[in-house]
């Protein structure tokens, strides 16, 4: 386990202080550029929240970014990290809808660094496509052992990138300091929940998390829809690859019988089990994920899991317009 607060400690330079700095030419040339900025800014713009819970909450939106500059030839590892903006811890003030400070804030949890799955890769590697986390899981267990990111609750986040360049000379600890490059992106900065408290940040994730389709549906009616712009949709929000999954299901259904077909989507009690799950970034994989010590390096994996509440089918969704 990498000790943060040493590591970064030491940090003499960042492409973010504007200060200058003498860099490995591996590293200096390294750009990245944030996915869905536009995203990202629509929720700093509300407050972004992020869940934790003691099993370990996906973040929505997912932390991605484009990286240019690298050295085709030489190897990357790839981490991220999570920070305090500042010393205090926040609260909700519901009759203003802001956050206001609440106090002095909790002491920081355990550093922790979370791997990039891939890592270590060849800069050919990294710059040919969007670099994901979606692996990445937070929690507020002090005592987890899963490797998620440690947080506490109501208390805000800076997310960091560190890019590595991975020096395999016999004095590569001589120059460490010159072999990374740190970046970060205030739009991603969010305040840890173990709840929502902004109803509007609850409808924002709604309307733009992919796996929150069949309660849009369901709840269209009923609920004022919030806006969601991206950039890259077809890349970042792969929205085909559970439209085109519900085709097959739609034929399989047919041939089933009646009382065999999904619930009611207007079940009051499915739609409170479809919200949970709609906020949670595949939260279904929790319970595979406990007690996996390494989950985090395997290689990211993106699957529909069909279910009885997986919302309406292109059927259904013809007969409710």
């Amino acid at each position: 386990m990498i000790n943060v607060s040493e590591w970064s400690a030491g940090l003499p330079c960042s492409p973010d202080d504007g200060r200058t700095c003498s860099k490995a030419p591996e590293v200096a040339s390294v750009r990245v550029q944030l996915e869905m900025q536009s995203l990202w800014r629509q929720f700093d713009q509300l407050g972004t929240e992020m869940i934790v819970t003691k099993a370990g909450r996906r973040m929505f939106p997912t932390f991605q970014v484009h990286i240019s500059g690298m050295d085709p030839a030489a190897e990357y590892v790839l981490l991220l990290d999570f920070i305090p903006v500042d010393d205090k811890r926040y609260r909700y003030a519901f009759h203003s809808s802001s956050w206001m400070v609440a106090g002095r804030g909790d002491i920081a949890a355990p550093g922790r660094v979370h791997f990039h799955p891939d890592s270590p890769a060849r800069g050919a590697q990294w710059v040919k496509q969007t670099v994901s986390f979606d692996r990445l899981k937070l929690t507020n267990n002090l005592l987890d052992d899963n490797g998620h990111m440690i947080l506490n609750s109501m208390h805000r986040y800076q997310p960091r990138l560190h890019v590595i360049l991975v020096d395999r000379s016999h004095d590569s600890q001589r120059y460490a300091h010159r072999n990374f490059c740190t970046f970060s992106f205030p739009e991603t900065r969010f305040i840890a929940v173990t709840a929502y408290q902004n109803h509007r940040i609850t409808q924002l994730k709604i309307a733009c998390n992919p796996f929150a389709k069949g309660f849009r549906a369901a709840d269209s009616e009923n609920r004022p829809s919030a806006q969601c712009q991206t950039e890259s949709a077809g890349l970042s929000l792969p929205w085909s690859v559970f439209e085109g999954s519900s085709a097959h299901e739609d034929q399989r259904l047919q041939h089933q019988p009646q009382h065999h077909r999904r619930s009611n989507i207007h079940d009051p009690a499915l739609q409170t089990v479809m919200t949970e799950s709609a906020l949670s970034y595949g939260a279904g994989m929790d319970r595979r994920d406990t007690g996996s010590q390494g989950h985090f390096y395997s290689a990211p994996v993106l699957f529909t899991v069909p279910c009885q509440w997986d919302g309406p089918s292109r059927a259904d969704r013809s007969l409710t317009g």
